[in-house]
Formats: C-alpha cells, sequence, structure tokens
C-alpha cells in the first residue's frame, strides 16, 4: 500500500524529477515531469498542495483502492 506521507515527502523533495508519481504507479506521468522539471515546476506544486491538503481517506481512494479491495477479497474467502 502506498503511504500519503511517503508520497508527499517525495513530492517536496524530488517532485521536478517526478519521483512521486513513480511511487504512485503513474509511470508516464513520472516520465513526463522527469523530461519537463514538473513542467517548469507549475505540476509539481499542484502536486504538492494536492498531496499536503488531501485527506487520507481521498489518498486511499484514489491511490489505494485496489489494495484495500484486494485485502477484503482475501479477508471474505478466510
Amino acid at each position: 500500500m502506498k503511504n500519503k506521507k511517503t508520497a508527499t515527502l517525495l513530492a517536496i523533495f524530488l517532485g521536478l524529477l517526478g519521483i512521486h508519481q513513480f511511487y504512485l504507479g503513474k509511470n508516464i506521468r513520472g516520465l513526463f515531469y522527469f523530461l519537463t522539471c514538473g513542467l517548469c515546476g507549475i505540476l509539481w506544486a499542484l502536486d504538492v498542495i494536492t498531496l499536503v491538503f488531501i485527506s487520507q481517506n481521498d489518498f486511499d481512494n484514489k491511490y489505494n483502492s485496489q489494495n484495500i479491495q484486494r485485502q477484503i477479497l482475501e479477508n471474505i474467502k478466510k
């Protein structure tokens, strides 16, 4: 499962290189960030603001929904 704090720290310190996007499973977007330096910092700044202010529940729904569904199914099977 992806961690909100880890994603936020990666965005703050390595966001211009798109490392946080790779961590979140958005590889094409990460490559775009890497090649354009986060579109000259504009998209990077928006991502940092979004990650700081998004609630944990919304973060999980967006980035961990498949993992959560998988865990629920595993618990049902047991």
